[in-house]
């Protein structure tokens, strides 16, 4: 077992965990952050997508282990109380889910990609965003919830 000190969604975490543990395991298991899913296990899909010091990350291909000193923000930790982050109520409004497995990758995703890109076209979302994959909306309605988000709706065409 290694000992490891971790920040998760602002709160300081001291857990034993084994040294091949997954981040996302230990996230869901350890931690009860269930909003991280597991996709994958091979960094294909991003359901599983956090943020490591303010960046995307895959957590099926980080270790706990690695996470030591860190901090990790969630889906959960992205809300402020009862306000839905930005993100999170443009998905709401443009209809950008429908079984919402990739919903908290492709979020976090987002987040870090309009956070290096506050001010992306259409073209540019759609590549940030290419690392995390959905089987059921056809990503219309996604691209459109980000560039809500930032602010650039006119920017997304009907037709894409």
């Amino acid at each position: 077992m290694t000992k490891i000190n971790v920040t998760v969604d602002g709160q300081k975490n001291e857990d034993d965990v084994e040294p091949r543990m997954l981040l996302v395991h230990y996230l869901r298991e350890t931690l009860g952050k269930t909003g991280t899913v597991v996709g994958c296990d091979t960094s294909n899909c991003g359901a599983c997508t956090v943020h490591m010091d303010g960046h995307a990350v895959k957590s099926c291909t980080v270790l706990a282990v690695q996470a030591d000193g860190h901090e990790i923000t969630t889906i959960e930790g992205i809300a402020d109380g009862e306000s839905l982050h930005p993100m999170q109520q443009a998905f709401h409004e443009k209809h950008a889910l429908q079984c919402g497995y990739c919903t908290p990758g492709m979020i976090m995703a987002a987040i870090d990609l309009l956070n290096d890109n506050p001010n992306p076209n259409e073209q540019e979302i759609r590549e940030g965003i290419e690392g995390n994959l959905c089987r059921c909306t056809g990503y219309q309605n996604i691209v459109a919830a980000i560039s809500s988000a930032a602010g650039n709706s006119s920017k997304v065409g009907a037709s894409a």
